[in-house]
């Protein structure tokens, strides 16, 4: 009896795969069930070659799984690619054109026949879903129940329709089903499906986020695009710009007028903010800004995933000035590190960047539900009520902390200047030498406070000799990971980061000192290697590093480490 299942829809772009997918996650949701789906596809709107991996358990999934119980092949070309991930157990589902092969490991079934003896031909993703449902036990009520909420909106023709060709696919695999050991009842559950884009952007809302504009970039917009079903129901602006450029230059000017903002992009995107990142650091106006990575330089692998953009985050524009940067490891970790980095940015009057990537952003997970909206949200700007000739509001007061009084333009006497240069306490250009000096200290005092406001790395098996280490969306994996060599003797435990910069060197240096440390990373340098080691003075890692555009599978984390602990 199995309850962990691994399945894999492969095909071209334009095949419905995707869909097939999302209907099965949402069948397993309505039973209560865990799932972790991740869509693998090229570059373009048709063609290619596409997938869709689903796992599901009645346990919750913190990583993808890689060996498959079942493989459903839309075309010709899928099985021959994908045949070897089968487990000895596993049935492949192929699209023919007639009838063919039914035995334990290989299902010949003619979906688009099927799909228009049905109705219509354009139903031959339900056909498939119908299929994998009789496989995995499953009643096709429902799917049903699903797919009548999917098509509502379309009328009952298409809702019938579909119904029609889910049970197509249904019976023509009775008899195939493998014994999964799930309950197959609805259940009400305190679970919710979420993709890191959504959370993020969801995130952004939660924490009164009103002005959002952005420019397409991939694997960012679906940050950006969560937020537009809402911006009717709340009074929220979404707004796409001309530009990168143009995007980041209208977060910071809507946060300069109190209003918060942020801007979501990728790495050749972020390339062109950084200039207005550095506007955000010399005017100290809080910003906010999603760097969903993917591989490059240039443009890269576009619908690929990486972690290539640490350091660039961290040194990104001229000169110095502190900043937040945040990588969350999970869409309900992301949810809750976009509250923070709004509340951070805000507080301390500085840029906050949170780094997702295409594995994260684009993944949809099953989680505990614990997102949360606070009923008050703490803002930081001080009321506007000094602008005399004798007590002028100086906004960069050379504060001990570091910290000016902020005040929103036009809401009193006082007048609020704000220039690109390097400025003196009142706002006005200057170029005198000590004073530069003075004002490059006041933006470093932050700092202390900052570092203070930074979470430690979450821990598994605190006191073994050896830990896997990684950030961001490397997390799951990495535990998983951890499990799996415990279950066979082998002694090992994790660090994953989340909070990445400012960086605590004693806590962090009190954590890693004595063990064995493995960097688990999605670059070829080992760039969190290269932070420890220049912030941390931890100078010897083992590593297991992919930058292939794919995201790590636990399976490939515990064989390199098995060759590292030996």
């Amino acid at each position: 009896m199995k309850t962990d299942v691994t399945l894999k829809i492969a095909g071209a772009a334009g095949q419905g795969i995707q869909t097939i997918g999302d209907l099965l996650s949402e069948v397993c949701h309505q039973s209560g069930l865990f799932t972790f789906s991740v869509d693998d596809f090229e570059s373009r709107v048709r063609g290619g070659h596409n997938f869709n991996l689903l796992r599901l358990s009645d346990k919750e999934l913190t990583a993808p799984g890689n060996r498959l119980d079942i493989l459903v092949c839309i075309n010709t070309n899928a099985y021959e690619l994908h045949k070897d991930e089968l487990r000895s157990s596993g049935i492949a589902i192929i699209n023919a054109d007639e009838p063919g092969i039914k035995d334990k490991t290989r299902f010949e079934i003619p979906l688009k026949k099927l799909a228009e003896e049905a109705g219509n031909k354009i139903t031959a993703n339900s056909v498939a879903a119908g299929a994998v449902l009789a496989i995995l036990g499953a009643p096709l009520s429902l799917l049903a129940d699903v797919l009548k909420k999917q098509f509502a909106a379309k009328g009952e023709k298409i809702v019938a329709l579909n119904v029609a060709a889910a049970k197509k696919g249904f019976d023509a695999a009775k008899g195939l089903s493998q014994d999964t050991g799930f309950n197959w009842e609805v259940k009400k559950s305190n679970n919710v499906v979420l993709s890191g884009a959504t959370a993020a952007g969801l995130g952004a809302l939660a924490a009164d986020c009103r002005f959002f504009p952005f420019y397409p970039m991939s694997p960012a917009t679906g940050v950006i695009s969560s937020v537009i079903p809402y911006s009717k129901k709340l009074p929220v602006v979404v707004e796409q710009a001309e530009d990168e450029i143009a995007a980041v230059m209208m977060a910071i000017g809507a946060s300069f007028a109190g209003v918060r903002a942020m801007t979501a992009t990728s790495g050749g995107g972020f390339c062109l903010m950084t200039e207005g990142l550095g506007l955000a650091g010399m005017t100290e106006t809080p910003l906010v800004i999603v760097n969903a990575q993917r591989p490059g330089p240039a443009t890269g692998l576009p619908t690929r995933t990486g972690q290539a953009d640490l350091l660039f985050s961290v040194h990104a524009s001229q000169d110095e000035f502190p900043r937040f940067i945040f990588a969350p490891g999970t869409p309900v970790e992301t949810y809750e590190t976009m509250k923070r980095a709004f509340h951070l940015a805000e507080k301390y009057q500085v840029p906050a960047i949170v780094l997702l990537d295409q594995f994260l952003a684009n993944s949809r997970v099953t989680e505990v539900n614990t997102l949360s909206v606070d009923p008050d949200i703490e803002r930081f700007y001080e009321q506007n009520n000094s602008g005399s000739e004798d007590d002028p509001y100086l906004r960069y007061a050379l504060a001990q902390d570091g910290i000016s009084p902020q005040r929103i333009p036009c809401s009193g006497p006082g007048l609020v200047r704000v220039t690109g240069n390097e400025h003196d306490p009142e706002g006005h250009i200057s170029e005198n030498a000590e004073n530069k000096m003075a004002m490059t200290k006041k933006r470093a005092a932050k700092l202390p406070a900052m570092i203070k406001e930074m979470e430690a790395p979450f821990l598994v098996n605190p006191t073994a000799p050896v830990f896997l280490v990684g950030w961001g969306s490397t997390r799951g994996s990495i535990l998983e990971a951890v499990d799996r060599l415990g279950a066979q003797g082998i002694e090992i435990g994790a660090a994953v980061f989340k909070d990445l910069w400012p960086m605590d060197r004693k806590m962090i240096r009190e954590m890693l000192d004595g063990k064995k440390l493995i960097m688990v990373e999605q670059n070829e340098s080992g760039q969190l290697a290269r932070l420890l080691s220049q912030e941390v003075g931890i100078a010897s890692f083992d590593t297991i590093f992919k930058y292939d555009g794919r995201p790590f599978f636990p399976d490939y984390i515990v064989q390199k480490a098995k060759e590292l602990v030996k």
